[in-house]
């Protein structure tokens, strides 16, 4: 009977601990909106972009954009006032991380000539091991903001993104950034006209092809394209943290900000994420799943 009774007894471990059924995932048209926050109370509208081209300049650094990058959430609509509040992915990928490279890398960044001897040595190491590449990506720091109106009219900031531009490699180390939370680079993003300050001229933005599918239910802008010209950006903070303790901190920073010319006034900036943007009703999104 023994081998009976331990027969039952895993029989009804397994029914006690069986694996939870999978989560269902929005399909066909839908499945870009796998991170729309559904659940959240209110959330009527889910939101997909990817910028697959464009550029991103703080003064006479240029950083083009050749890798995609995906921003993502749902929108709450006070039926009310038409307000829109952006809310993040469900897994908290609202803005992806994605890496750009800096044209000229650590040679432009970091002239070896700004630094004292230890730090000289320190940056030539790098030099003759070939290590002189530096990324660039952006990263939020606080919620984005929406305006579909805006989005589609062309007379305000459709899509506001608070980010930071985080520049890394070996040298520099991970805590390198221009802007933060508390004095963040605000790009107020629109597909119309803007009107900055001197000496930044005028540029378009663009709504793009949109194409109404799915019975009104979903809209995608193909070949869209949103700009800013007109914020400004902090000085750079952390960079070179990981060398020698952070010794010589301070004087990377000052190095970096000398060659970006850091602080960067409105009026010296430029911001153009061309890519697509879809945009579903929540219930069309939990309807396919």
């Amino acid at each position: 009977m023994a081998p009976l009774l331990a027969v039952a007894a895993v029989s009804l471990l397994m029914l006690g601990f069986s694996a939870p059924a999978l989560a269902s995932k929005p399909t066909g048209k839908f499945a870009n909106f796998s991170q729309c926050p559904t659940k959240v109370s209110g959330v009527g509208y889910c939101v997909f972009g990817q910028t697959s081209s464009g550029e991103f300049v703080i003064k006479k650094t240029t950083v083009p954009i050749t890798k995609t990058i995906t921003l993502q959430g749902g929108i709450i609509l006070n039926e009310t006032t038409g307000a829109e509040t952006f809310v993040n992915a469900a897994n908290g990928e609202t803005l992806s991380k994605t890496p750009e490279a800096v044209p000229g890398g650590l040679l432009k960044i970091l002239p070896p000539e700004f630094f004292p001897e230890p730090l000289k040595k320190i940056f030539n190491e790098f030099i003759e091991k070939g290590i002189t590449g530096v990324n660039a990506s952006t990263e939020l720091v606080g919620t984005p903001g929406i305006s579909r109106l805006n989005l589609i009219s062309g007379a305000g900031p459709g899509i506001i993104l608070p980010v930071r531009v985080h520049l890394e490699n070996s040298f520099l180390g991970s805590g390198c950034y221009v802007g933060s939370k508390a004095h963040p680079v605000n790009l107020e993003l629109t597909t119309g006209t803007t009107s900055p300050p001197l000496p930044n001229e005028s540029i378009k933005g663009s709504l793009g092809e949109p194409e109404v599918i799915e019975e009104g239910t979903l809209l995608i802008l193909k070949k869209n394209s949103l700009v800013n010209n007109t914020f400004s950006a902090p000085v750079a903070e952390g960079c070179g943290s990981q060398i020698l303790f952070g010794l010589f901190t301070g004087l990377i920073d000052s190095a970096v900000n000398s060659e970006l010319e850091l602080p960067s006034v409105s009026g010296n900036n430029t911001a153009k994420l061309d890519g697509t943007l879809e945009n579903a009703t929540a219930a069309a999104v939990i309807k396919s799943e």
